[in-house]
């Protein structure tokens, strides 16, 4: 009677020992997973509409450019902003890029509002209704992508999950944050 109650206890210090921490850490990192991969998919529908945006924007430069060739520093500024759009790398210079493109952008819509012939061209109205679609979309995505960084931060965060997400190397995603001067109102003067 002696020996069988030895083995269960044996048998279950082996379960609480082994099997339970190596059950914790399995679960714990497939949860890890699943959340990234979540962050991951919203952020590729995040880039899916800024390169919407960023597809409209040479056609709208080009159909302003005709109207206002003496603002040649905007134009050089959007085409910058662009380039390092295009050589960004990770998320978070993606995001700051993304910043710097739609400064310059904001930049040319001020201007605009100085050429009201411009602004009653067909193909001017309608790639700016475009845009302003192509806005809205990514206000969205963004919405979408920042709750996404918010489980998933929370997640990896919380204890004792932090001790396992640091034990693999899951790190916090960045937000898709505005900047102040985003969230400034431009000044438009005629």
């Amino acid at each position: 009677m002696r020996r069988t109650a030895s083995i269960v206890v044996i048998t279950i210090l082996i379960v609480l020992i082994v099997i339970i921490p190596f059950a914790c850490r399995l679960i714990y990192y497939n949860r890890f997973v699943s959340l990234e991969q979540a962050v991951k998919a919203q952020w590729a529908q995040v880039e899916n509409v800024l390169k919407r945006r960023a597809d409209l924007i040479p056609n709208l430069v080009e159909s302003t450019k005709g109207y206002m060739s003496h603002e040649k520093g905007i134009y050089e500024h959007i085409a910058d902003a662009r380039t390092k759009l295009a050589g960004a790398n990770t998320i978070s210079e993606r995001i700051e890029a993304e910043r710097g493109l739609g400064a310059a952008l904001g930049r040319l819509l001020m201007i605009v509002e100085n050429y009201p012939q411009l602004k009653a061209n067909e193909t001017f109205a309608k790639l700016m209704d475009e845009l302003a679609g192509a806005e809205n979309r990514i206000a969205v995505e963004r919405m979408r992508y920042n709750e996404k960084v918010r489980v998933y931060n929370t997640g990896i965060k919380r204890w004792p999950a932090s001790f396992f997400a640091a034990r693999y190397g899951f790190k916090e995603a960045p937000y898709f944050e505005t900047t102040p001067e985003e969230e400034k109102v431009p000044k438009v003067e005629f």
